[in-house]
């Protein structure tokens, strides 16, 4: 049985329970992030307690024994200072790519982890050690604008100009300009956004 609220025409309410789920959205996301980068953090005061010991479950290139480093990686970082760099993106553009739904962020995530690590693995010179959440951060801004070009909803292209204009910049960190910085964790982890995107758009029906 439905019941329905008087004085409140249908669209009224449609445009209520989307507010409400988009609210809902925005506060699960934000409670995602938060918890994800504070795990950052205690690993890396236990790394640093440990004499930096963890790091060497990062990725190492070429190396059969590095391949368990891909999804180990991006939970450690070279220092607070490293890790800190990386703390404020990922909150934002984390935040912002979990907003329409936790189950597709988490998916996202996964694929960006998988082609940013496997890139790195392949590319880097050998015996490279990279670690880093920064894969990520170039993976979820590259899913949050090609959602917006995929999904082609009126909110996800609006969040995927706004990402764009604001951190247009980072894309010079997918270029082999720095030495030091794994530029082939930034440049795969930002095609595995633009390819989680495309995986997991949204199907319209015709």
């Amino acid at each position: 049985m439905s019941v329905s609220e008087p004085g409140l025409p249908p669209s009224g309410r449609s445009m209520r329970e989307r507010a409400s789920k988009l609210l809902t959205g925005a506060l699960g996301s934000a409670i995602l992030m938060i918890v994800l980068v504070s795990a950052m953090w205690a690993i890396e005061i236990l790394d640093y307690v440990e004499n930096n010991r963890l790091d060497r479950y990062g990725i190492v290139a070429h190396e059969p024994d590095g391949l368990p480093g891909i999804l180990f990686a991006p939970f450690l970082h070279a220092g607070f200072a490293h890790l800190m760099a990386n703390s404020v993106p990922l909150l934002i553009l984390g935040f912002v790519a979990a907003i329409r739904g936790i189950g597709r962020f988490l998916a996202a995530s996964l694929i960006v982890i998988l082609v940013s690590g496997m890139g790195v693995w392949l590319t880097s010179p050998p015996d490279t050690l990279t670690i880093g959440a920064s894969g990520l951060v170039f993976g979820y801004f590259g899913f949050v604008v090609a959602r917006g070009l995929f999904d082609r909803r009126a909110l996800d292209i609006v969040l995927g100009v706004v990402v764009a204009v604001l951190y247009y910049s980072i894309l010079w960190g997918a270029l082999p300009t720095q030495p030091g910085v794994s530029w082939q964790g930034h440049l795969f982890g930002l095609i595995g956004g633009v390819i989680a995107a495309w995986l997991l758009r949204r199907r319209r029906a015709y």
